[in-house]
């Protein structure tokens, strides 16, 4: 008798054009919220390594960050669906789907529905640098390709980042990513965008708190 995550897997309908060849890039987070910064990682990817679509994978709940303050699932999916105007980016919630927590569940899950698909994992080098936190993040590097796009203030941070020092003969270059066999690295530098959405909530934080005094004074 199949499970309740394999039933999942076998009814996963794909978020848009699926065929045979294709190359999907994944990009998961919470999104919370959704910014320029994942919509520049995403372009960067499409263009560099020649990727037919992005994923934005948008987790129920990311296990290394606190549920405080995160804002419910359909609205940061609604919010990252406005900043991902672009026509070769779908904006999924398959995590919440499968009810996978942990990347190595979704990917293992992805790959099963879709065998016949190249996916690429991407991420900006700030998150790669705490890579080696990630649940059974070896397997993870062991599974697909990886493409690290370079964020302000990370850039040598991410170099030294555990998955390169562990997998130091994975690193490749270019489209030779897509036609590797993982392990496989390429770090994707050139202009760099420094949006975070740890920026955006400390700036929305900052003036409610600055709405809140002026209206003490206006009292």
């Amino acid at each position: 008798m199949k499970s309740a995550r394999e039933h999942s897997i076998a009814w996963l309908k794909p978020p848009g054009p699926l065929a045979e060849g294709l190359r999907i890039g994944l990009l998961g987070g919470s999104f919370n919220p959704a910014h320029t910064g994942h919509l520049h990682v995403s372009e960067t990817a499409l263009k560099r390594l020649g990727l037919d679509f992005v994923w934005w994978l948008v987790s129920p709940q990311n296990p290394l960050k606190p549920s405080i303050g995160m804002a419910p699932l359909l609205d940061r999916v609604e919010e990252a669906e406005r900043i991902a105007r672009h026509p070769r980016i779908r904006v999924v919630d398959l995590e919440h789907t499968l009810g996978t927590r942990y990347t190595a569940d979704t990917l293992a899950g992805l790959k099963r529905r879709f065998p016949r698909v190249t996916f690429v994992w991407l991420m900006g080098s700030d998150s790669l640098q705490d890579f080696h936190r990630w649940r059974r993040w070896p397997e993870i590097v062991a599974g697909v390709p990886i493409a690290v796009v370079t964020r302000p203030g990370t850039v040598l941070a991410g170099l030294r980042a555990a998955p390169l020092l562990r997998f130091a003969g994975a690193r490749r270059t270019g489209t030779v990513l897509l036609r590797a066999r993982p392990p496989a690295i390429v770090i994707l530098d050139g202009p760099r965008n420094a949006q975070s959405a740890t920026v955006i909530r400390a700036q929305e934080e900052g003036g409610e708190a600055m709405a809140a005094s002026a209206g003490a004074c206006y009292a």
